[in-house]
């Protein structure tokens, strides 16, 4: 089992090596202890692919559903390329 904490700062790379971003926190489902979302703060071209825009200040931040995630190491993988992830990704917030 893997901290929250231990994430932060990781970055995420999809299914073909393309840099997402880095993580930025998750969501837990309390009432099962479980973490359901990564939260993942993206990088200029990720947020260009990906069809949003970019605030003027900050990145945005995505939620990643974790049945997506395929390892975490050095970086944490996924099973989905960018075009895939354009049915995926749900967004958080600007920070």
């Amino acid at each position: 089992m893997v901290s929250v904490s231990k994430l932060n700062g990781k970055k995420v790379i999809g299914a073909n090596a393309y840099m997402l971003g880095e993580v930025s926190g998750a969501d837990v489902d309390t009432e099962k202890w479980q973490m359901t979302h990564l939260h993942v703060s993206l990088t200029d071209e990720a947020t260009r692919e990906l069809g949003f825009r970019k605030p003027l200040l900050g990145s945005v931040i995505v939620c990643l559903p974790i049945d997506i995630i395929q390892a975490t190491g050095d970086v944490v993988s996924l099973t989905k390329s960018i075009t895939e992830l354009k049915n995926v990704v749900e967004p958080k917030e600007h920070r």
